[in-house]
């Protein structure tokens, strides 16, 4: 009974031995400043200080192209299951497939003509 379970506890150890390695290397090597100054306590993210907040609006191109990453991202998605069964279905999954891949170009081109991802 033991050697179905072997591999299952196995991969619980790892699951559980990296975060915790993390957790404890983070602490070990952590570099303490010698003085706590105001600038050192603020919150710092990807490089860039998350001081007082900015007045700085989006444009509304930055919006669109999010929306058309998304959407483009969320149609990709529905290729997995056809590709799966793609040998059992044969050529009617082919030609369903392409039909899915030529709707995605006619609405890229679309897009790409009225110019959304233009960056301006």
């Amino acid at each position: 009974m033991l050697d179905n379970w072997l591999p299952f506890l196995i991969y619980a150890l790892f699951a559980l031995a990296i975060p915790v390695s993390m957790v404890v290397m983070s602490f070990a090597f952590a570099q303490r400043p010698a003085k706590r100054t105001r600038t050192r306590g603020l919150p710092f993210e990807s490089g860039v200080s998350q001081g007082p907040p900015k007045t700085q609006r989006f444009t509304v191109s930055f919006y669109l192209t999010a929306m058309l990453f998304i959407v483009f991202d969320i149609e990709i998605v529905f290729l997995y299951p056809l590709a799966v069964i793609l040998n059992e279905l044969a050529w009617f999954a082919f030609l369903e497939l392409l039909f899915f891949i030529g709707i995605l170009v006619v609405a890229y081109v679309y897009v790409w003509r009225k110019g959304a991802l233009e960056w301006q």
